[in-house]
């Protein structure tokens, strides 16, 4: 039933991006300089979760590559390296800069100085979640660097700019800013449908499931691919001829769970505690978690960045926002009973 089960995966990237030819040629045209080694101007990547952000980069990334032989291309994916030395290493790690790097002992300035004096290959940094970073400040240090261009993805551009400090944020400002919406109906029908004519037998799905994957979706493309490959891999598994209805429904819950859960495993631990306070003690205002937050952590975050958490993880699904502004209060969502 699976032909090919790379088209079916979280992270593929397509040999064509379905409904992103604007985004595309502008992230395209703004990274072409590198083509002439030149440096090309920092891009901003926004919109909800689901959107293509990441696929998009990395897409477009791989076509200047398949253009150019003297460029390279480093991901680092911010949930997980969200600090400093962390996001430094990576990028390093990926350049082979790292043979004599100690996680232990070498300081950070050392690792700038190692990408400051990094003179091979022009090299395009993806930031992907890069509202997550600890130190934003990382992003201006790359920015300074002419050997590198970076796409900095989020999903709000002001929960990015409302943590770094002025001279960023006016150079952030004047960036180039790829904003994308969330997919129409019939548009993730076209995705799926040619995830399905790549990767799925034919026959397997119809036409009316697909549309109605999309909806269930709702204008999330991963939420959506995830519903199609779970769907696929029951059937495949029952040996069955065709994906059935039960099969969709039980998908969409496994899916839903699935995306869930991997938000939560990527939660720093100061988001982490601020999402147990609200498990325990939720529905409360702003005000009231960052009280209980710093009675709790060692080295608390400001108030400030306390309130991008939770922006963060109620764009997530993990907490919901009720209220105005003035009188907003937190609540998880539907939190599993093992959790």
């Amino acid at each position: 039933m699976i032909r090919d089960a790379r088209v079916l995966r979280a992270g593929f990237v397509p040999r064509e991006v379905e409904h992103r030819d604007a985004e595309v040629n502008h992230l395209s045209s703004v990274l072409e300089p590198i083509t002439n080694d030149e440096p090309a101007d920092t891009v901003i990547v926004t919109g909800p979760s689901g959107v293509g952000k990441t696929c998009l980069s990395k897409f477009v990334i791989e076509r200047l590559r398949e253009e150019v032989l003297d460029v390279e291309a480093t991901y680092v994916n911010c949930w997980q390296n969200y600090t400093r030395f962390r996001a430094l290493y990576q990028i390093l790690d990926d350049l082979g800069q790292t043979i004599d790097v100690h996680r232990q002992s070498t300081p950070h300035d050392e690792l700038i100085d190692r990408l400051q004096q990094y003179d091979e290959s022009r090299t395009v940094v993806i930031l992907d979640e890069a509202d997550q970073l600890e130190d934003p400040g990382l992003i201006y240090h790359l920015h300074t660097i002419r050997q590198f261009a970076v796409i900095c993805i989020a999903n709000n551009e002001e929960e990015l700019f409302g943590r770094v400090d002025d001279r960023l944020v006016s150079r952030l400002r004047s960036s180039e800013h790829v904003r994308m919406d969330k997919y129409h109906n019939e548009q993730l029908f076209d995705i799926l449908n040619a995830r399905v004519a790549w990767g799925i037998d034919q026959g397997v799905i119809t036409d009316d499931q697909l549309y109605r994957i999309a909806d269930a979706a709702a204008g999330d493309a991963r939420l959506a691919i995830g519903i199609l490959r779970t769907a696929a891999s029951t059937a495949d598994r029952e040996n069955a001829d065709q994906i059935t209805d039960e099969m969709l429904l039980e998908a969409a819950e496994d899916s839903r769970a699935q995306i869930r859960q991997k938000s939560l495993e990527s939660l720093t631990p100061h988001q982490r505690a601020v999402y147990d306070i609200l498990r325990e003690h939720g529905p409360m205002s702003p005000s009231d978690i960052h009280k209980r937050y710093t009675d709790i952590v060692e080295d608390p975050r400001t108030q400030r960045t306390v309130r991008t958490y939770l922006s963060k993880m109620t764009q997530y699904n993990l907490l919901d926002a009720r209220g105005s502004s003035r009188d907003r209060t937190y609540s998880v969502v539907d939190p599993p009973a093992t959790e």
